[in-house]
């Protein structure tokens, strides 16, 4: 894979080429995380991930604008401090309440985080992972959370 490049379904049947990132611009494992996420924030704007498609040496993830993104109140930027993962619980009516942050040395790591569908959250334990995000204007990874034994669909 060289490149990675999302396109936006417009609705209509066509798709228009959003965002791009290149093998030189970024390394294969950041490209990689990225193809795991099934949200991408950027712009103040939210897309989920509807496709994840290979074409040759391209990648390419299709998405759905679903509108403005809503913003918590305990969200802390990360550009310029590394990577880093956050686990937030799922649910709208708790805010998405922040449960802790962790500091990865690669993108691998994050990697391990995003391919669980159950992961353990530190100094809370195991949690179900209910889907997981790119946040590029804050620049972190989110994975949404919740109990093992909560069935609620929130």
């Amino acid at each position: 894979m060289k490149k990675l490049t999302y396109f936006i379904h417009n609705g209509k049947g066509d798709y228009e080429p959003f965002y791009e990132y290149t093998l030189s611009n970024v390394g294969i494992d950041e490209l990689y995380a990225r193809q795991l996420c099934t949200y991408f924030i950027i712009k103040g704007s939210q897309y989920e991930l509807i496709s994840n498609e290979m074409d040759g040496d391209e990648d390419i993830l299709v998405l759905e604008d679903r509108g403005r993104n809503n913003t918590v109140i305990d969200e802390k930027a990360y550009r310029g401090q590394g990577i880093h993962v956050e686990f937030r619980l799922f649910k709208e009516s708790e805010n998405y309440k922040l449960l802790t942050a962790v500091p990865c040395k690669t993108h691998l790591d994050v990697i391990r985080y995003l391919l669980k569908d159950v992961t353990d959250v530190p100094g809370y334990g195991q949690k179900a992972v209910t889907s997981t995000e790119i946040d590029e204007d804050r620049g972190v990874y989110v994975l949404y959370v919740k109990d093992l034994d909560d069935n609620s669909m929130e």
